[in-house]
């Protein structure tokens, strides 16, 4: 009976203790929701932080392609090219923050197969209680999303540029750059990033391939052939090369584009995940590097010569053929593409000049070319590799060079028969720096 009596006094004793127990919960309960909030914050930060220092690194690459297509052109062009490369990043940008970003991410439902929406002009931010909504994705900001796509969207611009130069008109260029940027781009850009047709299809492009490279080479070809090649370049069957004005500036630009595609494809990872960012920047750097050695071991066979010109291109063709599925190879399948693509960049560029294409920088061989095998890479090799994933891309591939090439030519053409794209033959021969700018690029004085 003790022994009981006891028990039961414990247990009723035991009852004052509920209160502080629920209160320890609580506590506990309110820690964790702190802790989960810190959390998310900091994943936020760290997220958003990667994606902005990507930003920049593409940011950088416009100034590679000044260097390289001012480095392989001609002297007496030099300020017209850097003109160009100053002006296209200023266009793009603010064609893209007026409607273009607007019609890239029209808000298309997943899987809607949509081919047009536009979302409004100018750059509504999404907001509550009158600040900027940080849940508009868990990986960035949505400033950090709009620079970021922006500069992708200036790069596919300047692609043509080094293209038709030495021969167009910069007026020409300029509006064919608003409408391209401003609106090719976008749409074309909405079908597999916004959640378009072709991303309802199953198509994969994982940083661009074909959406930027692809589509500026499709634009950049249009170009060439509305335009036709430069004076002496194509003379009784025989290929002229004319002498670029600086071998190092090329070889510096291409350092800063591989240096810059650390952002194009690490930031496209749309976090600060480690593993992945890692992986991709491992895929990217070694495909960069057997294109190296692809497009000297090619030009060697073909040359019979050690052409520094196409180990650069072969740089930036492993660096275009990797883009569309860098987050998807192995670091082998990455060699293996970067090799093919640094062979197939000269193929390319000999194949142009038996048909008269004259392109001044090797622009559609880069791009165009090793987008379209780097788009298809992705069906043949990596973990998406199947008949079916082929097939995908190879409709993609279609579908996004029709829509390219076709607006480009329109644009070009029409802007040809309007008011005429070329300069003036006097213009050309004598250079474009001093009919159009006023100044040259270089200054040579002698003393007397």
């Amino acid at each position: 009976m003790e022994n009981v009596f006891t028990n039961l006094l414990l247990d009723v004793s035991s009852l004052g203790m509920i209160p502080e127990m629920a209160s320890t919960a609580a506590t506990l309960e309110g820690a964790e929701a702190e802790v989960a909030t810190q959390i998310t914050t900091l994943t936020l930060t760290a997220n958003n932080i990667w994606m902005m220092l990507s930003t920049a690194l593409v940011f950088i690459m416009h100034l590679g392609f000044a260097g390289v297509e001012a480095g392989f052109t001609q002297a007496k062009n030099t300020v017209n090219i850097l003109f160009k490369n100053t002006l296209t990043p200023a266009i793009g940008l603010l064609t893209y923050a007026f409607f273009g970003f607007n019609l890239m991410y029209p808000g298309f439902a997943e899987g809607s197969a949509g081919i047009f929406g536009f979302a409004g002009f100018g750059l509504p931010a999404p907001e509550v209680d009158g600040a900027l909504d940080l849940t508009y994705n868990t990986g960035y900001t949505y400033w950090t999303d709009f620079l970021f796509q922006g500069m992708f969207a200036a790069t596919a611009a300047t692609i043509v540029s080094g293209a038709v130069a030495e021969r167009i008109k910069i007026s020409g260029y300029f509006i064919f750059t608003f409408f391209f940027v401003g609106l090719v781009y976008p749409i074309i850009g909405s079908w597999k990033w916004g959640l378009g047709f072709l991303d309802a299809m199953g198509f994969y492009d994982f940083a661009g391939s074909t959406l930027v490279h692809s589509v500026g080479g499709w634009g950049a070809l249009a170009g060439i052939i509305v335009l036709g090649p430069r004076i002496g370049k194509y003379v009784n069957g025989k290929v002229n090369d004319f002498p670029g004005s600086s071998v190092p500036l090329a070889t510096m630009g291409v350092f800063l584009l591989w240096l810059g595609w650390f952002g194009f494809n690490g930031g496209s990872v749309l976090s600060a995940d480690p593993g992945l960012v890692s992986l991709v920047l491992v895929t990217t750097s070694l495909a960069a590097a057997a294109g190296a050695v692809g497009g000297t071991l090619m030009a060697f066979i073909v040359f019979k010569r050690l052409d520094l010109g196409m180990a650069l291109n072969g740089i930036l063709a492993g660096l275009v053929g990797i883009t569309a599925g860098a987050d998807q190879m192995s670091p082998t399948a990455a060699m293996i593409i970067g090799l093919i693509a640094g062979g197939l960049v000269v193929l390319s560029a000999v194949a142009l000049d038996k048909l008269k294409l004259d392109d001044c920088v090797g622009a559609v061989s880069v791009h165009l070319t090793c987008g379209i095998f780097g788009t298809l890479a992705v069906g043949m090799f990596g973990a998406m590799a199947s008949m079916e994933q082929f097939i995908n891309q190879l409709i993609g591939v279609a579908a996004c060079g029709a829509a390219a090439f076709g607006a480009a030519f329109i644009i070009f053409f029409v802007l040809d028969k309007i008011f005429g794209l070329r300069v003036s033959a006097e213009h050309e021969k004598g250079g474009m720096d001093s009919h159009e700018h006023g100044i040259r690029g270089y200054t040579i004085t002698f003393d007397e």
